[in-house]
């Protein structure tokens, strides 16, 4: 099994050339949208569309950062507001009408806790899923395997 499949099973996996191949991709969406003019909406709406694929009517407010957009399933409506970080290694579902205060960080990587496993280079990653109507405040931090609301 290689190192996306072993990743996208939620298996400890090790970032490959592979997987910065993917990451890559998603940095350059992610240049477009962070430098972008902040007062030109239908063209972030675009760069935001590109990046969380079949969202519909989904906003962010740049900056934004994520390791894959790919990961990220947004369903209708969301709004995420200022520097936001998803770090998306493992799927991140985000309901219906959900919005998503500045400064919020949710992440599904995770890393050994024992150091010699921890230096192997390894890590994994937890799905975190948020219901349908949720609204995360100011600066909260999601761990991997959470899930909130429904």
């Amino acid at each position: 099994m290689d190192m996306i499949k072993r990743r996208d099973a939620e298996l400890a996996y090790i970032s490959d050339e592979k997987v910065f191949e993917e990451q890559a991709v998603c940095r350059r969406i992610l240049q477009r949208l962070n430098f972008m003019d902040r007062s030109d909406f239908p063209a972030i709406a675009q760069v935001v569309k590109e990046l969380l694929g079949k969202s519909e009517n989904a906003w962010i407010n740049p900056p934004f950062y994520c390791d894959y957009g790919s990961h990220i399933e947004a369903g209708k409506n969301l709004f995420i507001n200022y520097n936001c970080t998803i770090i998306d290694v493992a799927k991140v579902m985000i309901g219906d009408n959900c919005q998503i205060a500045p400064n919020v960080a949710i992440y599904t990587a995770g890393h050994p806790l024992h150091p010699a496993t921890r230096n192997s280079g390894y890590e994994y990653g937890k799905a975190v899923k948020i219901g349908n109507n949720v609204w995360i405040g100011g600066s909260c931090v999601i761990l991997p395997g959470v899930t909130i609301g429904d």
